[in-house]
């Protein structure tokens, strides 16, 4: 930058999260959310913060200020069952914590300075985003805000995360080269699930957009998404993209299944050679897997005899990472055998009924709504959440604010676009006389 500002931008943002706690406790907390958005993906950003007074919990702060503030205004939340699956969730988790505590493979979870306590505080950001989301979010008008908010923040992770791809050497493929760019410690795995999701968010919210400058733009960010994504070499992103694109033709745009079934084909012959020798990385040259691959079985043998010995309530949260396993590590690069082993088949039904209620939210959204836009964010959050729950048996995408703080902002936003379009209903239909029948090429206008 000309004035040398660059160097001021850290703190000046850090200096916006205090002012913001300000305006969102005692004059409207929806400019809160609407600051927030887009330092949830930049980690690397937020790291900066680290520096000044208080600079770890920033972010925490300015979701519970939004909250506080909503509350003292008088807001109430849409009606959804997931605020009540996520609240029990929350407090079994916390009771498993001392669960791992008595079993001897934790601490006590009293302080910041337990290892389980935080790892369960960092993830607990998550339904308070929800929530915070849910309250202040209240009209279209600051639905249609926050997507386009987190437009904005995908457009400065495609842009950090190709600048840091593309300034490499890519003729071949090589693991060290790989990091998570501006998501930081989500890694590279992490910044590939956010990008996917959000690609196909897009993807789907454009399907019921008209204006063709809009859509331009959209699908430019889109194509730019994918093609950080393709850089990131994650496959199970590429999974996830590819399963969103066949449920998006399925669903709204069929022309997209051909398309769909020609790159299949040919893919190749299209992506980089380094793309290539990343997807045939599952085997080695004998047909045996590779070292990545059959660590992760190794993992997952190992985690299988520890669900058998306590399979209802598991070993409690947020133990796995504070014991050694098999090959030394201490993650089970699966978020649902994770989920099984630390917390039972208990903590599996919460976590599956969260996946579940968020995709019939999406659908119902999608197939009830009476606004294009509500209906574009429904069906873009049912192939957002359908790439979270595909990237999540790869390893652990869901508990990063990084990956999904603004999955759950839209979360937030369709329950209530879900409520107004219920409440705008029956005016509709109460402000037509019952006996006329519409043409029917006008109903598809």
């Amino acid at each position: 930058m000309g004035l040398h500002l660059a160097h001021y931008i850290p703190f000046i943002a850090y200096l916006g999260f205090y002012v913001m706690c300000v305006v969102a406790l005692f004059k409207e907390p929806l400019y809160g959310l609407y600051y927030v958005i887009p330092f949830l993906p930049y980690r690397t950003m937020r790291d900066h913060f680290t520096e000044y007074p208080l600079g770890d919990n920033l972010l925490s702060l300015l979701i519970v200020c939004i909250i506080v503030g909503a509350l003292l205004k008088g807001k109430h939340l849409a009606k959804s069952k997931i605020y009540l699956t996520w609240l029990l969730f929350a407090l079994y988790l916390y009771l498993s914590l001392w669960l791992g505590m008595m079993l001897g493979y934790g601490p006590a979870p009293l302080w910041t300075s337990d290892v389980n306590f935080v790892t369960w505080k960092d993830y607990m950001m998550l339904p308070l985003l929800l929530v915070a989301a849910g309250l202040v979010v209240e009209d279209r008008k600051a639905i249609r805000t926050v997507i386009l908010l987190s437009a904005f923040a995908l457009v400065f992770i495609d842009r950090a995360s190709l600048m840091d791809s593309l300034s490499r050497s890519w003729g071949h493929f090589d693991e060290d080269k790989r990091d998570g760019g501006p998501l930081g410690f989500a890694g590279s795995n992490g910044l590939a699930a956010y990008l996917a999701q959000s690609a196909l968010f897009f993807w789907g919210l454009l399907q019921f957009v008209k204006r063709w400058k809009v859509k331009l733009v959209g699908y430019s960010i889109i194509a730019v998404s994918l093609l950080a994504t393709m850089y990131a070499f994650s496959r199970a992103a590429y999974i996830a993209v590819i399963a969103g694109a066949f449920v998006l033709g399925v669903l709204k745009a069929r022309k997209l299944l051909v398309v769909l079934a020609v790159f299949l084909v040919t893919w190749q012959a299209v992506v980089p050679r380094a793309v290539t020798e990343r997807v045939h990385m599952t085997s080695d040259a004998n047909g045996q897997l590779e070292a990545s691959a059959q660590g992760r079985v190794g993992l997952w043998e190992e985690a299988e005899q520890q669900f058998l010995s306590s399979p209802i309530v598991g070993e409690g949260y947020a133990t796995y990472q504070l014991r050694p396993h098999f090959g030394n590590l201490r993650d089970t690069h699966n978020w649902y055998v994770k989920v099984i082993v630390e917390t039972g088949l208990i903590g599996l039904f919460f976590a599956l009924r969260l996946i579940a209620q968020v995709m019939a939210l999406g659908w119902r959204l999608f197939r009830q709504g009476v606004d294009p836009l509500f209906q574009g964010l429904g069906l873009g959050l049912l192939l957002m959440m359908l790439a979270s729950a595909i990237t999540n048996f790869f390893g652990d995408r869901w508990t990063f604010i990084e990956i999904n703080g603004i999955l759950w902002v839209m979360v937030g936003a369709a329950a209530r676009a879900l409520a107004l379009g219920e409440a705008q209903a029956p005016e509709i239909a109460t402000s037509e006389p019952a006996t006329t029948v519409a043409p029917r090429y006008l109903a598809y206008h």
